[in-house]
């Protein structure tokens, strides 16, 4: 997701959420404590939501180099496949 999507997305959310405790509580700073509550929630499940699907990503690159030795180790260290040769622009010092 694009980080404008994500804000207007969380945005709309709290607006809901807002409402919702207002006509529950009717006490406008109640509404406002909860909803900030809320919001903290809201960037701290994001954040772990994000940690987790780069830790993800991680752990599945490092058992495909570990299944297949042709994979590069480091970047800039890629093997055409066989029948596929590189593009000018993939040579060490462009």
């Amino acid at each position: 997701m694009y980080a404008p999507q994500v804000f207007f997305s969380m945005l709309g959310a709290l607006i809901v959420f807002a409402v919702g405790t207002y006509l529950l509580s009717g006490s406008v700073s109640t509404t406002l404590i909860q909803t900030l509550i809320c919001a903290v929630l809201l960037q701290v499940g994001y954040f772990g939501a994000v940690l987790f699907l780069v830790w993800r990503d991680a752990r599945l690159r490092q058992q495909e180099r570990r299944g297949n030795p042709s994979m590069p180790d480091k970047i800039g260290d890629e093997k055409p496949a066989a029948g596929l040769r590189l593009s000018r622009l993939k040579k060490h010092g462009h």
